[in-house]
């Protein structure tokens, strides 16, 4: 991403939080897996979105209307036998040259300079809790300036979260963003496809997940998220990640899995039968599902509200449930007593961007946001029939969910994952090849 990006990013935050505060962004911690085994490191979304800084103990500092330079970076500095056993490292210098740091300087550095740039600040901006470690520090260099305040000194008198400003502003979505998001939802749907054209009974579901990665990884992304592959009864598990078990003939596949593509995340479900041909059942289930999917996207346009989509997968749902036979009476009625929750436990839909879960309101002042050009979301009605008293024979273990990631338009909607087939017919023919 263009590095103007990042800077118009921290102009806006730095405007909205006025010149007398200050905003301190720590990068994300580093994990252990086991013994001398990391993860593999993610930065945080928030430190992410305003520098393009992926290293590890990093600190972002902007100071508003500072004249000697109002975004400050602390980060590791080179180290040649470091960087031979773990990788190379920015330094002081290339934050300067690359990030458009107005002043950089080691991280080991930051408890003595950090407090000199809160001092005469009237607020500071930080989001306490997310890593406690650090929240002591921010709370140490407040203090050492409270320390000092009985002298010619001033100290911060209020904390504000960072998050009031900043995860408003992530909520929509620039050109250079919905770029990168198209990009990870390409390259999820041809994963998807893939799946599709190599998944067969007797395959594992773990085999399956490694055809999905394979996609990603030849694409330069990486999964988003732990990929959900289900068969038969795990189709009916909203999160189920062992994939573990053999796909057997006649059941259905649930895939949950999308793509990362420099930060930012696609979320895209499919289901398809195992054996290439849905059974009449299944299909009758699965359209149910379809209509419903296609009910909550046409609700997805400027100046709806956020549960607008939901409410119009949940008459669509709980209609097509009578026609099944699993519910029974006037479907304004099962609505209001919530009897559809039964088989469709979870809502139509979350926020979708730097987190599959993203960040963002859907109440304001307790009344559901309005939808506005630039918000991003996925739609994502589903249907889980798990045995049960009532529950016939032929509808058991039948779990069925389509997602797709959509972006608010200024007059309407794009669907950025529809390459990934959902049409029955479609998914057939796609199978049979």
């Amino acid at each position: 991403m263009n590095p103007s990006e990042f800077a118009r990013r921290r102009k806006t935050l730095m405007r909205m939080i006025g010149e007398d505060a200050i905003a301190i962004v720590p990068s994300a911690e580093s994990h252990i897996r086991n013994r001398d085994v990391e993860y593999p490191f993610r930065q945080d979304s928030d430190f992410l979105y305003l520098t393009g800084f992926e290293e590890p103990q990093a600190v972002a500092v902007l100071v508003p209307g500072r004249p000697h330079g109002e975004y400050l970076m602390f980060c590791r500095e080179s180290d040649k036998e470091q960087e031979t056993w773990h990788g190379r490292r920015a330094g002081v210098e290339g934050v300067l040259e690359n990030l458009g740091a107005d002043d950089a300087f080691p991280v080991t550095d930051a408890d003595e300079i950090v407090p000199g740039l809160i001092e005469g600040r009237e607020r500071v901006f930080y989001t306490m809790g997310r890593y406690t470690n650090f929240d002591a520090r921010v709370m140490d260099w407040v203090n050492s300036v409270r320390r000092m305040s009985r002298g010619a000194s001033h100290a911060p008198n209020e904390f504000v979260s960072l998050e009031y400003y900043l995860h408003d502003m992530r909520l929509y979505k620039s050109r250079a963003e919905l770029s990168l998001m198209r990009r990870a939802a390409r390259t999820s749907a041809r994963a998807h496809k893939r799946a599709m054209r190599t998944a067969r009974p007797g395959q594992m579901e773990f085999q399956v997940a490694a055809e999905l990665h394979y996609e990603f990884e030849c694409d330069g992304c990486t999964p988003a998220y732990p990929s959900i592959v289900g068969g038969g009864e795990n189709s009916c598990i909203l999160h189920y990640t062992e994939n573990s078990q053999e796909l057997r003939d006649g059941d259905l596949l649930l895939i949950d899995a999308g793509a990362e593509c420099q930060g930012y995340a696609a979320d895209v479900t499919r289901t398809f039968p195992v054996n290439g041909e849905f059974s009449p059942v299944q299909r009758d289930v699965y359209e149910i599902v379809l209509a419903a999917q296609q009910a909550a996207i046409d609700k997805v346009v400027p100046g709806n509200h956020w549960n607008d989509p939901h409410e119009a997968a949940v008459k669509v749902l709980s209609r097509g449930l009578v026609e099944l036979g699993l519910l029974k009476g006037r479907t304004p009625k099962l609505i209001r007593e919530g009897a559809y929750r039964q088989f469709y436990m979870h809502r139509t839909g979350h926020w979708l961007g730097m987190d599959v879960h993203d960040v963002g309101d859907y109440k304001i002042h307790d009344e559901w946001r309005l939808l506005e050009a630039g918000m991003a979301l996925t739609v994502e009605p589903g249907l889980y029939i798990t045995p049960a008293r009532g529950v016939p024979k032929a509808l058991r273990n039948i779990g069925i969910r389509i997602e797709d990631d959509v972006v608010v338009t200024r007059d309407g909607c794009e669907v950025l994952s529809r390459d990934a087939p959902k049409d029955p017919d479609e998914i057939e023919k796609l199978m049979a090849a």
